[in-house]
């Protein structure tokens, strides 16, 4: 051995050495008695509630949030206005992939929450073949003697809120789902209604409805304000679901909800009355529609709800103020969608968010007023007789022809070789008012022009091919492009009308909390939740 080389062995052993004893010397000793005491202290969670944001990944969050500072106060600094799921004391990343593909689904990637198993694309609660069932935490939570609650602003048969209650091969299998809400013996359902509400046997013959299923389960339905309003602690098994949603049995958007529509924070405001329980209660919330937004690239659409998902949790943080020894509040991801960006080529590095408040309806409410358009206007409509509906909802507008010469006039002016002051001045306000307003450019007319002659020919005169889903992504044309350069005058830019790979965001405050700090795989959320339980 050369001396060059035993000096650097015997260099390494004293430092190794040093820094054993160093540690040593600083790790403080714990008896057997002051260990035990912390464990009683920390004690378990008895009170959990974890929040899906589904597609809400972290530029969701920030667009939120700085929509939020910007409208609220537009004086301050960005963080001067925080949601509260961002002010919770643990904070961590998480990877969302499943067995199929790096960009997930939603029953795979709730089942891998809710199992600790990850499987294949479409599955709920079950191994990627399908023959074997996965046991859910509440499932486990239930037999613990814990309450449970599902709550989502979707359709409560649908995949998220499936993924917890329900052990199918598939996430189409709607109506067996439903069979599986009524046989689970959970105590209470509530947001949207269940969209597959009836099926036929082998021989053809009607089977129960999804909700007569449930009702001779012993389940109370509760329609709308007046029967939810009704609802009391003692009332047994309850499914709680607005009397008006969507086409696809969804609760309405947020930013397109009626007065008196019972909210998501009245949801949970209600489970936490109606599980009251000394063992204890498990309650999931899902803001689904936040990933229906993303999917139709609706950032007005999508930052609303993602508000009005925090609102309640303000509402289960209320419930932890008073219980802050027993109650876990978790908020993450399921996956995000469509690849939002806080950042626009066209607004270089600037943002607008103030922008997004001119949108007062989300695509699907448009839709349907674009479609009441075509039949009062018929083929013979012309793009011009468009634009009062495109301002109202979306408040972008054309500028008059004389307006427009007058302020192009002016940039002209003020372009001159030794134009003073004031013309320098008039020319830059002319060119903010032409290409940094909510004003079209001439560019952004010619897109949505385009789109509103896709939308008059109906969706099976459309073209169909690749370069048009590029476009549209399937959605109605005109109501896509006009989503699409709000969102870039705000300066917020899309990927994708699908999901994405990208890791999620993941919350936590309250008993347990400090284990969701770190970056980690989702699966892992259900070990956290099932040690802080203690199950």
């Amino acid at each position: 051995m050369s001396r060059k080389l035993f000096k650097s062995i015997v260099l390494v052993f004293v430092v190794f050495s040093l820094a054993t004893t160093a540690w040593v010397s600083f790790t403080p000793v714990v008896s057997d008695v002051e260990m035990e005491t912390n464990q009683q202290a920390s004690g378990n969670a008895k009170y959990i509630f974890l929040f899906i944001g589904d597609g809400m990944g972290v530029a969701q969050r920030n667009a939120a949030e700085l929509y939020k500072a910007t409208v609220s106060n537009p004086d301050a600094r960005p963080e001067e206005t925080e949601l509260l799921m961002n002010t919770f004391p643990a904070q961590g990343m998480n990877t969302t992939y499943d067995l199929t593909s790096v960009i997930p689904d939603s029953a795979s990637t709730a089942t891998a929450i809710s199992t600790g198993y990850k499987t294949a694309s479409g599955v709920l609660g079950m191994d990627p073949e399908g023959s074997v069932s996965y046991e859910y935490i509440t499932e486990v939570a239930k037999a613990q003697g814990w309450k449970i609650g599902i709550i989502s602003t979707v359709s409560i048969d649908h995949a998220t809120p499936a993924a917890f209650y329900s052990h199918q091969p598939s996430r189409k299998l709607m109506y067996d789902i439903n069979v599986d809400l009524g046989n689970s013996g959970f105590d209470y359902f509530a947001g949207g209604q269940m969209k597959s509400k009836y099926s036929k046997d082998a021989e053809g013959k009607n089977l129960p409805s999804a909700m007569g299923l449930a009702d001779s389960n012993g389940y109370k339905i509760a329609y709308g304000r007046t029967d939810f309003d009704a609802l009391k602690a003692g009332d047994g098994k309850v499914i709680a679901v607005n009397d008006v949603v969507d086409g696809d049995a969804a609760m309405y958007f947020t930013i397109d909800q009626p007065e008196g529509y019972i909210s998501l924070s009245e949801f949970v405001d209600k489970g936490i009355e109606l599980l009251d329980n000394p063992d204890g209660f498990f309650m999931m919330i899902e803001g689904g529609k936040i990933d229906w937004a993303c999917h139709a690239n609706d950032a007005a659409a999508s930052i609303v709800d993602t508000l009005a998902f925090d609102d309640s949790i303000a509402v289960a943080y209320e419930f932890y103020e008073q219980h802050p020894d027993e109650t876990l509040i978790v908020v993450t991801g399921d996956h995000e969608t469509g690849g939002m960006t806080i950042g626009y080529a066209g607004t270089g590095y600037s943002a607008y968010f103030d922008r997004v408040e001119n949108q007062s309806m989300s695509y699907i409410e448009f839709g349907k007023k674009l479609e009441e358009f075509k039949a009062a206007n018929g083929a013979d409509a012309q793009f011009e007789d468009v634009l009062p509906l495109i301002d109202e909802a979306f408040g972008l507008y054309v500028i008059p022809a004389d307006e427009k010469a007058a302020l192009l006039q002016a940039v002209a002016d003020g372009a001159v070789d030794g134009a003073s002051d004031e013309a320098i001045a008039a020319a830059e306000e002319a060119d903010t008012k032409l290409n940094n307003s909510m004003a079209l450019t001439d560019m952004e007319l010619a897109v949505i022009e385009d789109a509103f002659e896709q939308s008059m020919l109906g969706a099976e005169e459309r073209a169909s091919d690749d370069y048009t889903y590029l476009l549209y992504g399937g959605y109605d044309p005109l109501s896509i492009k006009l989503t699409t350069v709000l969102n870039q005058k705000a300066g917020l830019a899309w990927t994708s009308y699908s999901h994405t790979g990208t890791p999620v965001q993941t919350s936590a405050i309250g008993v347990g909390s400090e284990l969701f700090n770190g970056y980690y795989d989702q699966t892992d959320i259900h070990t956290k939740l099932m040690e802080i339980a203690g199950f």
